[in-house]
């Protein structure tokens, strides 16, 4: 959505802040996911902890996507958005019993088991339950994501997943184990992800361990390669959509499938991301001795990612069409962390002007939080209003 295209005087008489959805970018973003990844006969399951409003769920499930899981209760979110049992996957180095036995209760696709400790606990709950639980090992594959140190998750140092030197013995004690049942292997190495070479290297690893599971004479139904594609934050006007068909394509060109193999994707932050804005309004202009101020009434309780990992968002004053000042954008909350910008160039600023903190789809409103006794800012959506 262009600037200048956003409902400005529809927004004014709203309470602010709040977020607001662009449906049809979403629905738009939706048929490149799955027209590409039908390509190649990929499946696709979209990752909850992105986004988990339920209206944003239901318009994902009505495109037929799977969901990707990391709580009991993102299980049942998709649930109640209509994603189908068969489609959900479910990962997370913590997983509480009553977790895994919500997806033993509703017979979900995939259980993704990140230690052989967890292992055991699945096969005792399921024994518990005469059930067979379906599970894909999550690898450690030691692949630099060159993204964010907060959001590489495929390293032996991280804490998610089996590392590969103890990749056998984990392959060893499932033959002991009645209740399990391996399907597959899942990893997932990082997220933001915009150098295509660490997907590359990715298939290329993954090919080495299937080679090693067919030495063992094992072989997969499943491999999931996780998500992580970045998204363009500095240009939400002219790349809305991030490039599905290169993702995919190298995937294509370089992974060795076996006959009947699946290839699953839990792409989220791709998805919603640049669907989604933060509107703020400005509460005061204040004039610094070397600074200048825009102070809004949102904070970090709505958009952590500034304070959390040092994140960009491109911001507009969708109000004024005056010329360029500079700002130092920041929100009330009592912590010097709450910024979402230094320098920031905005058209000249006043009290009451409406501030767009774009690509806020992904990890804005599902991290909102009540600090300071603050209360949780309301959805729009694009065809509603």
């Amino acid at each position: 959505m262009l600037k200048g295209t956003f409902p400005v005087e529809k927004f004014k008489a709203l309470q602010t802040p709040f977020y607001f959805y662009d449906i049809e970018l979403l629905k738009e973003t939706l048929k490149m996911v799955t027209t590409e990844a039908n390509k190649y006969g990929y499946h696709v399951h979209y990752a909850v902890k992105a986004n988990a409003n339920p209206r944003i769920l239901s318009v994902i499930s009505s495109f037929g996507l799977g969901a990707d899981c990391v709580s009991g209760g993102e299980i049942q979110a998709a649930l109640n958005a209509g994603f189908p049992a068969d489609k959900i996957v479910y990962a997370g180095v913590g997983k509480a019993d009553w977790e895994i036995n919500l997806g033993l209760d509703n017979n979900i696709l995939c259980f993704n088991v990140e230690s052989a400790v967890e292992l055991q606990i699945i096969n005792e709950l399921a024994a518990a339950k005469n059930k067979v639980a379906s599970i894909a090992l999550r690898i450690n594959p030691e692949v630099d994501a060159h993204t964010h140190a907060k959001i590489t998750t495929g390293m032996k140092e991280n804490k998610f997943g089996i590392n590969l030197s103890l990749l056998g013995k984990v392959l060893d004690e499932i033959c002991t184990l009645k209740n399990v049942k391996l399907t597959g292997i899942h990893s997932h190495i990082g997220s933001q992800i915009t150098d295509m070479s660490a997907f590359r290297n990715l298939a290329i690893r993954v090919n080495e361990i299937q080679d090693e599971l067919e030495a063992r004479n094992i072989k997969i139904q499943n491999i999931n390669f996780g998500g992580g594609l970045g998204i363009d934050y500095y240009h939400p006007n002219h790349l809305p959509i991030p490039a599905f068909d290169n993702y995919f394509a190298v995937f294509n060109k370089l992974l060795q499938v076996r006959p009947g193999q699946q290839v699953h994707f839990e792409p989220g932050r791709s998805i919603v991301a640049q669907c989604g804005t933060l509107i703020s309004k400005v509460l005061y202009v204040k004039e610094g001795e070397i600074k200048k101020f825009a102070i809004l009434d949102a904070g970090f309780t709505e958009l952590i990612r500034p304070a959390m990992y040092d994140a960009y968002h491109r911001m507009e004053n969708i109000s004024s069409d005056e010329e360029i000042e500079i700002y130092d954008v920041v929100g009330p909350i009592c912590e010097s962390s709450d910024v979402f910008g230094k320098d920031v160039e905005l058209n000249k600023t006043h009290r009451g002007d409406l501030i767009a903190l774009r690509s806020a789809g992904a990890y804005g409103e599902v991290m909102a939080s009540q600090y300071n006794c603050r209360q949780l800012p309301k959805a729009y959506y694009s065809d509603q209003l």
